[in-house]
C-alpha cells in the first residue's frame, strides 16, 4: 500500500503543477470558462439601476417613418444638434460616423446638373445655398458634441493621428504600452471633426466569442491616446478638458489593476476603476425604456416639451433601426445596440457602480487551485475516491458561494471555474491511477491464489487486498493432509506417463473437492495434498468447512472408482485402486509468502502443520481414511466424529486425542449412529481401564458392526489387547497409544 502511494502522490502533484501551468498561459479555452462563469453572474444580478442624466437618442424606426430613410441630410442632424443646444443638453455624442460629404448637400449637387443654359441658372442658385456638411459643423461648434472615430487594426482607415481634444496627464508611469494599439481609422469629414468639443473612440474589442464585456476607455492610433466615446462624453459634460491616466504604481493608487499597467481614469469629479489595459468592466442593466428617446419626437413640432428629458443630460445619439443597428452581443443579449453599451458605460460612470477584478484576484485563483488540489491529492490515497468527492462538493460549493458573494457584495470577479475543475482534473488522474494500480494488485494477487484458492476466495481477496499480510502472520487455521496409500507400489508397476495420467486424474477432483469449500491449496507433495482454511482470508468455520471438504474428498473417490476401472479395463490395464488417507487438524501457524528473495510461496509453518502431517500418517495406523486430531473436533461439534484413541506422537511430548470421521451433521443426528458411538465410547474406556475381558468382549463385539470405519478399528485395539496379556503395560500406564514412527 506504501509503495502505491508514492505513484499517486507523484501523479497528483504532476496534474496539479500542470494545471497551474495552464491557468498561468490562461488560453482561450480557460478564458472563455471564466468570462461564461461571470456572464451567469451579470444575468443572475443584473446592474441596479440609479437614476442619472443619460439618455440614447435613437434613430428609430418611428424617426425613420417620419423623416425618410437614412442617412438623412446633414442639415437634419444640424437640427437636432440646434435643437438639443436650445434644450440645454450637457453634451451631445454621437455614434454616428459622417465621413463622406452630405449627398444630399447643394454643392453635391452640381455634379448632375446639365451644361445648359437652364443648369448653369440653376448652379448658380445651389452656390448660394449653404452646404450640409458646414451646416452640421457650426450646430456642432456651438453646442457641446463630441466626434466619432472607428479605429481598426488593419491597415484600411487613415493612419493619421487624430487631433486630441483632451488633455492627458499621468498618475505614476506612462501606461501607453498597456492601452490596445490600431493601425487605422475612418474619422468625421475634417470641418465636423474640428467643430466637435470632443472626440471619442466608438470601437469595441470583444472577447473571442464575440461578447462584449470590456469597453476600451484609452486607445492609441498613431501617438495619439484616444478616449471612448463614453468617457469623452462625461469629459465635455463636465466641461473638464484633462483626463487623468492613473497607473497601478502610482502612489496612492486604487490597487485594482490586474498587473501593472492602469488602474484608473479619472474624469472630471468622477474615478473609474480599469483594467491593466484601460478598460472598464462592464455592468449591464439590460434594456432600459426610460433611457431612449426617440428622434421623432425632436424633429417634430412638439420638440420644446422634452427639456425635462434633455436638459442638464448626456446625448448619446444612434440607432437602433432595423438595417442600421449596430448589433453588438452582450451578456444579456445576442443582439444589443452599440450605442446602449456606450449608455451603459456612462451610467456605471456616473453612478459609481463598477465590476472590477482585483489585482489579487489571479493569485488568489491559484492558491485556490493549489489548495484543493492538494487537499485532494494528500487525502485520496488515505480516505478513499468517495469521501475525497464529498469532501471536494463541499469546497467547490465553498468556492463557488465565495466568489458569488463576493460578486454580489463586494462587485468583485472571481473566477469560481478553473479551480474547481483543476481540481476535478487533480482528483481524476489521482482517482484513475489509484484504479489502475488497484486493479493491478488484484490482477496480481489474482495471479497469485488462483493456483491455491476457489475462483470466489480469490475475489474476495482481489477486492480486499490489504487482508493479505506478506511476509507472513500468525493465524489460527485448519490444516489438511491428504496421501494416496501404497503410492510407492503403485509407481513401480506404471511408466511415468500412466504415473502421471493417473496422478492427475486423482489430483484434479480431490482439488475441486477442497477448493468447493474453500480451502486454500498450499502444495502438492507428488501423491499428496496439503491444503489450510483461514488464510489468507478470514473463515471463522474454517474447521468445519475443512471437514466437510475432506468428507467430499471420500465421496468423489468413492464415485470416480467405478469410471476409473472401467477406463482402465477400455485401456486393457490392470485396473488401479486408489485408497486416501487424510490428516486433519486445527492451531495456530504462521501463513504467508515464505521462501527466498528469489523463490516463495503463500504457505503455512508451525507445530500445527507438523502435528497433521503426523496425524495423515497415523491413519494407517488406526485403518481409517479420516483422523482428526481434537482441536477440529472440538470446534465441529455436530459432525459424526467418533474419538479413537489418546496418542503421543513423535516429536510432541503431549498426548491428542485423535477421531474417526464417519460422516456429517445428518449422520451424527440419526440414533443408529449415536448407540454405534457410546458402544465404541464403552469398549475405549474399558480398555483405557485395563480391564481386558471387558475390552476384548466390546471391540469383538464392534467387529461385527455395519460400519465399515469402526470395524476397520477394532482389530487395532484387539492386536493390542492380546499384546498386553502377554506383557501387561506399567503401572503407571495412562491408556496414552505412543507412535514409534512419524
Amino acid at each position: 500500500m506504501r509503495r502505491r502511494r508514492w505513484p499517486v502522490l507523484a501523479s497528483g502533484l504532476i496534474a496539479l503543477a500542470a494545471m497551474v501551468c495552464l491557468r498561468v498561459l490562461d488560453p482561450a479555452p480557460i478564458q472563455a470558462l471564466r468570462l461564461r462563469a461571470f456572464d451567469l453572474y451579470q444575468r443572475t444580478e443584473p446592474r441596479p439601476y440609479r437614476p442619472v442624466p443619460v439618455t440614447v437618442l435613437d434613430i428609430d424606426e418611428a424617426a425613420l417613418a417620419a423623416e425618410g430613410q437614412w442617412p438623412w441630410p446633414r442639415s437634419t442632424v444640424a437640427l437636432m444638434v440646434e435643437r438639443l443646444r436650445a434644450l440645454d443638453a450637457a453634451a451631445i455624442a454621437f455614434d454616428i460616423l459622417f465621413s463622406e460629404p452630405d449627398r444630399t448637400s447643394p454643392r453635391q449637387l452640381l455634379r448632375d446638373l446639365p451644361d445648359t443654359p437652364e443648369g448653369a441658372a440653376l448652379a448658380e442658385r445651389l452656390r448660394a445655398l449653404p452646404d450640409h456638411d458646414e451646416q452640421l459643423a457650426a450646430a456642432m461648434a456651438s453646442a457641446p458634441t463630441v466626434a466619432a472615430v472607428a479605429l481598426f487594426h488593419g491597415a484600411e482607415g487613415n493612419p493619421e493621428s487624430p487631433p486630441q481634444k483632451a488633455g492627458f496627464a499621468f498618475a505614476g508611469s506612462d501606461p501607453a504600452g498597456f492601452l490596445p494599439r490600431y493601425r487605422g481609422a475612418l474619422r468625421d469629414l475634417p470641418p465636423i471633426e474640428r467643430a466637435a468639443s470632443g472626440l471619442g473612440s466608438i470601437t469595441f474589442d470583444p472577447d473571442f466569442d464575440g461578447v462584449v464585456r470590456r469597453l476600451p476607455l484609452l486607445q492609441v492610433l498613431g501617438t495619439a491616446i484616444l478616449p471612448s466615446l463614453s468617457v469623452e462624453a462625461l469629459r465635455v459634460a463636465q466641461g473638464a478638458s484633462t483626463l487623468i491616466a492613473r497607473s497601478a504604481d502610482a502612489s496612492g493608487a486604487l490597487g485594482l489593476a490586474e498587473s501593472g499597467g492602469l488602474s484608473a481614469i479619472k474624469v472630471g469629479r468622477f474615478v473609474v476603476p480599469t483594467t491593466a489595459e484601460g478598460a472598464l468592466w462592464l455592468w449591464y442593466h439590460g434594456p432600459l425604456e426610460g433611457r431612449r428617446l426617440s428622434a421623432a419626437g425632436l424633429l417634430g413640432d412638439g420638440w420644446a416639451d422634452l427639456r425635462p428629458a434633455v436638459e442638464g443630460r448626456i446625448l448619446l445619439v444612434g440607432t437602433s433601426a432595423q438595417g442600421l443597428r449596430d448589433q453588438r452581443a452582450t451578456p444579456l443579449s445576442g443582439s444589443v445596440a452599440g450605442v446602449e453599451i456606450h449608455a451603459e458605460a456612462l451610467e456605471q460612470m456616473l453612478a459609481g457602480t463598477f465590476l472590477t477584478r482585483p489585482d489579487w484576484a489571479e493569485g488568489a485563483e491559484i492558491v485556490a487551485l493549489v489548495l484543493l488540489g492538494l487537499l485532494f491529492v494528500l487525502l485520496l490515497p488515505l480516505a478513499g475516491a468517495l469521501w475525497c468527492a464529498l469532501l471536494g462538493v463541499l469546497a467547490v460549493g465553498a468556492g463557488l458561494a465565495a466568489s458569488w458573494l463576493a460578486f454580489s457584495r463586494a462587485h468583485f470577479l472571481l473566477d469560481p471555474v478553473y479551480p474547481a475543475l483543476a481540481a476535478f482534473v487533480v482528483y481524476l488522474t489521482v482517482t484513475t491511477l489509484r484504479y489502475a494500480l488497484s486493479e493491478r494488485e488484484r490482477d496480481r494477487v489474482r495471479g497469485a491464489f488462483s493456483r491455491y484458492l476457489a475462483p470466489a476466495l480469490v475475489e474476495r481477496l482481489a477486492e480486499r487486498p490489504q487482508a493479505l499480510k506478506l511476509g507472513g502472520e500468525s493465524r489460527e487455521i485448519t490444516v489438511l493432509f491428504a496421501d494416496i496409500r501404497g503410492f510407492t507400489t503403485l509407481s513401480e508397476r506404471l511408466t511415468p506417463e500412466e504415473l502421471t495420467a493417473c496422478l492427475n486424474r486423482f489430483l484434479t477432483p480431490m482439488t475441486d473437492a477442497l477448493l468447493a469449500e474453500g480451502a486454500t491449496i498450499d502444495k502438492y507433495i507428488g501423491d499428496a495434498i496439503m491444503a489450510f482454511w483461514n488464510a489468507p482470508l478470514d473463515q471463522p468455520d474454517h474447521p468445519r468447512r475443512a471437514l466437510r471438504g475432506a468428507l467430499a474428498m471420500r465421496r468423489r473417490l468413492a464415485e470416480l472408482a467405478p469410471r476409473w476401472a472401467e477406463e482402465d479395463a477400455a485401456a486393457g490395464r490392470e485396473p488401479i485402486e486408489i485408497r486416501i488417507g487424510i490428516g486433519l487438524n486445527s492451531g495456530p501457524c504462521v501463513v504467508g509468502n515464505l521462501g527466498s528473495e528469489q523463490r516463495f510461496d503463500y504457505s503455512a509453518l508451525g507445530d500445527t502443520v507438523n502435528l497433521t502431517s503426523r496425524l495423515e500418517g497415523m491413519s494407517k495406523v488406526y485403518r481409517v481414511d479420516i483422523l482428526v486430531g481434537e482441536d477440529t473436533a472440538l470446534q465441529a461439534a455436530g459432525f459424526a466424529l467418533v474419538e479413537l484413541d489418546r496418542v503421543r506422537v513423535v516429536g510432541r511430548a503431549h498426548p491428542v486425542a485423535v477421531f474417526a470421521a464417519l460422516g456429517d451433521e445428518s449422520l451424527a443426528a440419526d440414533p443408529d449412529f449415536q448407540a454405534l458411538k457410546a458402544r465404541h465410547e464403552a469398549a475405549l474406556a474399558a480398555y483405557r481401564a485395563g480391564a481386558w475381558d471387558e475390552a476384548e468382549a466390546a471391540f469383538g463385539a464392534l467387529r461385527d458392526t455395519t460400519d465399515p470405519l469402526l470395524r476397520s478399528v477394532c482389530p487395532v485395539f484387539l492386536e493390542r489387547i492380546a499384546a498386553f496379556r502377554g506383557a501387561p503395560p506399567a503401572a503407571d500406564w495412562d491408556g496414552v497409544f505412543r507412535a514409534e514412527h512419524k
